[in-house]
């Protein structure tokens, strides 16, 4: 059973939440501030964190750097979860390093959908698959990259965007089809959200960054070199 941690100070919302996670078959953890969310994210394993922003304590972008800073909760995915809607906040939330956004009010539908969305994402792959291309070299088992031999630290999700297009290679991806493949849906409404991830794995890639290039009108690619 994966288990799943709630961090919301609001005690409907977390209990509404907790309810449709529980009926689709998780366990469900809760914290109602985030001193106390930030210690059972970091000492409680976790498959994946709803984090709200506005919380007693510690805000929950305070928490969210604490989550990263520990080895043992640095690769849990996270859903920030706000009532802020202004775009800004939302490109924040994503350039923190989030695996995605989800701002209030929501309907329950669709809180399950991006959770169900980011867990089948950051699922690792049986058997050690390793993919290696120019200086990139991707091992899917553990998720681990490493970039001219050096272990770059990744996100799932800037793993699963970057191997999706390394294995693709030379070929343009289309927007839509990135948002599908890695995020599980596709609307304009997203496209801000894989500019800001490539923007952040371009960052990471540093001297190697060229090698993902967008194709204007279409998507992106790296390239075959």
């Amino acid at each position: 059973m994966q288990r799943i941690l709630i961090i919301e100070d609001e005690r409907d919302i977390a209990d509404l939440i907790a309810f449709n996670l529980e009926r689709a078959g998780f366990e469900v953890l809760k914290a109602h501030d985030g001193i106390r969310g930030a210690q059972l994210a970091i000492h409680e394993p976790t498959d994946l964190i709803i984090l709200d922003l506005m919380l007693p304590g510690k805000d929950g972008y305070a928490v969210f750097k604490e989550i990263r800073r520990d080895s043992r909760s640095r690769d849990t995915p996270v859903i920030m979860l706000t009532a802020r809607a202004q775009t800004e906040d939302r490109i924040q939330g994503l350039e923190a390093g989030a695996d995605d956004y989800l701002t209030k009010p929501f309907s329950p539908k669709e809180l399950m959908l991006r959770v169900q969305a980011v867990l089948k994402r950051s699922d690792s792959t049986p058997g050690a698959v390793v993919v290696e291309h120019g200086p990139f070299r991707f091992n899917k088992n553990d998720l681990n990259f490493h970039l001219d031999g050096e272990p770059v630290d990744l996100t799932s999700t800037e793993f699963k965007l970057l191997l999706f297009l390394t294995e693709r290679a030379g070929k343009a991806q289309d927007r839509n089809d990135l948002l599908r493949s890695v995020w599980g849906y596709s609307d304009d409404v997203h496209s801000r959200t894989l500019d800001t991830h490539m923007k952040r794995l371009r960052q990471k890639l540093g001297d190697h960054a060229g090698m993902v290039e967008t194709v204007r009108g279409i998507g992106y690619r790296v390239s075959s070199t």
